[in-house]
């Protein structure tokens, strides 16, 4: 059975807040790192101007009027 009281005492051993401040920093920087590698990759850069349409779709359009 487990008991509440062997439960707080890892908080004797660590000190919350260095804890929880590097646990803020670690989850940061795995958010960073994952918004990177999706922005590295063509399919899910969200960066990228979408003026001009593909170069397959550029055939299949009909001609522009000026």
């Amino acid at each position: 059975m487990i008991t509440t009281q062997g439960m707080s005492r890892i908080w004797m051993i660590f000190d919350p807040r260095r804890v929880l401040v590097a646990q803020g920093i670690f989850l940061f920087s795995v958010a960073v790192l994952i918004h990177f590698v999706l922005l590295s990759s063509e399919k899910y850069n969200w960066l990228v101007e979408f003026d001009a349409p593909p170069q397959d779709y550029q055939q299949a359009l009909p001609p522009t009027r000026s």
